[in-house]
């Protein structure tokens, strides 16, 4: 009993070993042509702005210093093997890159709305270097985060202002933008649209794309009664 039961289990991982590796050549074969080649690895890191984590290591750098140290990031990532970088472009309803629908970053000059002098746009800069070095240039959206209490004042360039509709404020001084607002939906996507099309990328990320922490406003509800009953009222 224990041979057959041995036996059986022998066929068993034939079979599956063999349905693991054919399937791709049978596809290959109904298409009439080869697949393209799939990186079997991602082996990629994060550069946060917000608050000037990682890039630019603080607000109103040259523009020459600013490359940089951007270039000394993307050389320790291809140094240690790496094969992409997730670089942050909208840390808060703003713009590493130039931008018609959102404000310049406070995070590049210290002033919200400020172009970099001379004028360059970090976000072609980064997939130029990034792609020299054979790295993926993926970028990495807030959808939601409308001000980060370490993004300066609160100007009428900010969202917070131009949109106010949108937005609600948290007990921390975060502003967040309201998830439930078809306006807030729409403006998220407009944003992400343009950058795919105007942008060399090879990727899109999307982080903290939820409601906010508990924490971030005393561990009171998210601010959203007025859209909550709203949307009661459509679905009951």
């Amino acid at each position: 009993m224990n041979r057959v039961c041995t036996f059986a289990c022998y066929c068993f991982l034939f079979l599956f070993l063999v349905a693991c590796t054919t399937p791709e050549r049978s596809l290959e074969t109904s298409l009439g042509h080869a697949l393209p080649t799939v990186t079997r690895e991602f082996r990629a890191a994060w550069v946060a702005t917000v608050a000037n984590i990682n890039w630019p290591s603080k607000p109103g750098l040259s523009v020459e210093k600013q490359q940089e140290e951007a270039i000394k990031l993307l050389d320790l990532l291809c140094d240690h093997h790496f094969n992409a970088v997730i670089f942050q472009v909208r840390p808060q309803c703003d713009a590493l890159y130039q931008s018609d629908l959102e404000p310049w970053s406070y995070y590049l000059s210290g002033v919200q709305g400020q172009a970099p002098e001379p004028f360059y746009d970090p976000l072609h800069f980064w997939i130029d270097e990034a792609h020299k070095r054979g790295l993926e240039l993926h970028v990495w959206l807030n959808p939601y985060r409308a001000h980060h209490t370490a993004g300066g004042p609160v100007t009428e360039n900010s969202i917070v202002r131009k949109k106010s509709e949108l937005v609600v404020e948290l007990k921390n001084g975060f502003w967040w933008l309201d998830p439930a607002k078809e306006k807030t939906q729409d403006h998220s996507y407009d944003v992400a649209l343009d950058i795919v099309r105007r942008y060399n990328i090879d990727g899109v990320h999307l982080d903290d794309y939820f409601y906010p922490y508990p924490s971030y406003n005393d561990d009171e509800d998210f601010p959203d009664q007025k859209t909550y009953m709203e949307y009661r009222k459509e679905r009951w």
